[in-house]
């Protein structure tokens, strides 16, 4: 069911994987954990484990499966043998069973298969429901960068993921927008939780922070800073329970959960979807 009360996520793509970010994190409050199979090299699961395992069972633990180590460095596969054997690894690695997995990108191997593309799917969802059916993971969802090529592949009588992640934020298109909030209504708005990520477009670093002034996006955003509201932001762009956020540093994860008081103004965000729209439609010039 969806919620009233944003969240935040730790995720640890791009993370150092250290303990001291773990304990700031529940100091803060913040105990969903977010990572992937693929992470640090295909080596997050294990330390975690290593690092911190004593603190896993104090978070809500989620990870994602679909890439694999290749010669190459990583290859998609949505082969439901593999997707097994990835979670059973997975809670191995982690030293307990995860309480969410995430199918990741899938639409990476659609763009791959030669046909069939709706049935390679089902087989997917249908091998992580019957993980959740035997206890190995708590639920299942969809992490998706792209989900447009999803759309026309659900129907009523596929298994539904019980949380859909999607790109979030002030940087987000107009297309991406449009396919994620059509997917969580394809899905039943009330029926999944739906979580955001890449809040700042890769970094909360990058120069366009500083060109622009998202506090405008909030009814008194004075007392925040420009991070601060970007981030309380992505909340509504589209609309989110939570949001997962990567950072090695607690004071700065201490920043964006205080983001949280921030009240997103409504008229705004319409506004700016509508420009989103009209350029995206080759209406502005």
């Amino acid at each position: 069911m969806r919620g009233n009360d944003p969240r935040v996520v730790l995720g640890l793509h791009r993370s150092r994987h250290e303990r001291r970010l773990l304990t700031g994190a529940l100091d803060l409050g913040v105990t969903a954990l977010d990572t992937s199979s693929n992470y640090l090299g295909f080596r997050s699961h294990q330390v975690l484990a290593r690092t911190a395992g004593d603190l896993l069972s104090q978070f809500s633990v989620s990870t994602k499966i679909g890439y694999f180590p290749s010669p190459g460095g990583a290859e998609h596969s949505l082969d439901p043998a593999r997707l097994r054997a990835a979670m059973e690894q997975g809670a191995k690695d982690l030293g307990q069973e995860p309480d969410l997995v995430f199918l990741h990108n899938p639409e990476q191997s659609l763009r791959d298969a030669s046909s069939c593309h709706q049935a390679v799917l089902m087989q997917a969802f249908e091998a992580l429901d019957e993980a959740v059916a035997k206890g190995r993971c708590g639920a299942w969802g969809i992490a998706s960068w792209d989900p447009s090529p999803l759309l026309n592949l659900i129907d009523g009588t596929s298994p539904r993921p019980s949380v859909l992640m999607v790109r979030a934020g002030l940087l987000v298109g107009a297309k991406a927008l449009v396919a994620a909030e059509d997917l969580t209504k394809a899905w039943g708005p009330n029926e999944i939780t739906v979580w955001g990520m890449s809040p700042f477009g890769g970094s909360a670093s990058d120069s366009v922070w500083a060109r622009i002034d998202p506090r405008v996006f909030l009814r008194d955003g004075s007392q925040l800073s420009r991070v601060q509201a970007a981030f309380r932001a992505a909340y509504s762009l589209p609309r989110v329970d939570a949001v997962a956020v990567g950072t090695d540093e607690p004071a700065h994860l201490g920043e964006l959960v205080g983001a949280l008081t921030g009240q997103v103004e409504e008229r705004m965000i319409e506004e700016y979807r509508s420009l989103l729209r009209d350029h995206t439609s080759g209406q502005l010039v």
